[in-house]
C-alpha cells in the first residue's frame, strides 16, 4: 500500500474492512481492484484471453476462493 500512496496508483487486494477502508482514505480516486477485477483488467488489455481467466478462476476455486459467476465471458 505505502508504494501506490506513494506513486498515487491503483492497488489490487481481497482484502476487507481495516485494510479497504484506510486503502481508500490514503489511495481516493484511483480503483481498488479484487481479483475477479484485476483478471478483467488483463482481458480488456490483451494480457489474458477469456479461457486463460476462466482457467485461472477454476484453479483459485479448488483453493477455496469463489467467484460469484460462471465465466468471464458475462462481462463482455
Amino acid at each position: 500500500m505505502a508504494l501506490a500512496v506513494t506513486l498515487k496508483c491503483a492497488i489490487a487486494c481481497d482484502e476487507k474492512r481495516v485494510f479497504l477502508r484506510e486503502a481508500n482514505r490514503l489511495l481516493g480516486d484511483p480503483p481498488i481492484l479484487n481479483t475477479p477485477g484485476l483478471l478483467i483488467l488483463c482481458i480488456r488489455h490483451a494480457l489474458l484471453t477469456i479461457e486463460q481467466a476462466d482457467a485461472a478462476k477454476a484453479l483459485l476455486e479448488q483453493h477455496r476462493y469463489r467467484m460469484s459467476f460462471r465465466s468471464f465471458a458475462e462481462f463482455f
